[in-house]
C-alpha cells in the first residue's frame, strides 16, 4: 500500500483547548479514506491539518514521505491539494459557472457543454445563477464539482453529501470513487458510515474526543456503523 498522507502524533491546539491528542492515521494513495465521528471528534481538524489549515503543535504531517508540517496552506494547495470546507465552500457573489471556471482544469472550453458535461446534471440548469441563491444541497454539488474539475491529486472533503438527497448523496461518492481509479486521493470528514460511502471506502478512522478509536476496512469488526 502506498501511503498518500499521514499524521504521526498529530496534535492541534484552539487556544487553550487541545483537538487533537497525538493522533496517528495513514490516508492510502488513490483510494477513499473516510474519517467518521460525531461533531466535537477531531475529524474536521485532521482534514484541516492535513490542508495546513490548522497548524500542529507537535507530530507531523507527511505527503508522499515528505514532511510538510510547516508548508503554507497555499503552497499545498499549489502543489495538488485541494479542501472542500463544511462552510464557505463555493463563492455566493459569483455565478455558478464563474464558480466553475476558477477550478477547471479545461479552462479553453467551459463547463456544461455537450462535449464537457457537468458532473451533476441538475447543475446545467443553475449556471447563471449566483451561488449564494443555491440551496444548501446544490452549493455541495457544486463545490464537490469544483474540487472534480481542479487538477488537484488530493481532494479533502468535509461532509461533502450534506443537505444532498439520497440520489445525490450515492452519485457523489459514486464520482469520487470514479477519480481515485484515475489515481486521486480522496480523503472525506462524515459524522457516519452511510449506505454510499460504506460501497466505496477502503480506510476507515473513526475519532472520538481527538483520538483515533479505530483504523481499518468497514467490513473488520469493531468498525463503526
Amino acid at each position: 500500500m502506498t501511503v498518500e498522507l499521514a499524521l504521526h502524533c498529530a496534535r492541534v491546539r484552539y487556544g487553550p483547548l487541545e483537538a487533537l491528542h497525538g493522533v496517528d492515521l495513514v490516508c492510502p494513495s488513490a483510494r477513499i479514506t473516510a474519517l467518521l465521528g460525531r461533531n466535537g471528534s477531531g475529524r474536521t481538524t485532521v482534514l484541516r491539518a492535513l490542508a495546513g489549515m490548522a497548524p500542529l503543535s507537535a507530530g507531523r504531517v507527511v505527503w508522499r514521505g515528505a514532511d510538510v508540517t510547516g508548508t503554507p496552506a497555499q503552497v499545498r494547495a499549489r502543489r495538488g491539494m485541494f479542501l472542500v470546507p463544511d462552510r464557505g465552500a463555493v463563492f455566493g457573489g459569483l455565478t455558478v459557472a464563474e464558480n466553475l471556471a476558477l477550478s477547471s482544469r479545461t479552462r479553453n472550453e467551459p463547463t456544461g457543454t455537450e462535449t464537457n458535461p457537468l458532473p451533476y446534471p441538475a447543475l446545467s440548469a443553475l449556471l447563471p445563477r449566483h451561488a449564494a441563491t443555491l440551496s444548501g444541497g446544490e452549493q455541495r454539488m457544486l463545490a464537490v464539482t469544483r474540487a472534480l474539475l481542479s487538477p488537484a491529486r488530493v481532494l479533502l472533503l468535509d461532509e461533502p453529501t450534506s443537505g444532498m438527497s439520497p440520489a445525490h448523496a450515492a452519485r457523489t461518492y459514486a464520482l469520487l470513487a470514479a477519480a481515485t481509479r484515475e489515481g486521486r486521493t480522496v480523503v472525506v470528514a462524515e459524522t457516519a458510515l452511510s449506505a454510499p460511502l460504506a460501497d466505496v471506502t477502503c480506510v476507515v478512522h473513526e475519532l472520538r474526543r481527538g483520538t483515533v478509536a479505530f483504523s481499518g476496512e468497514p467490513a473488520e469488526p469493531g468498525a463503526p456503523r
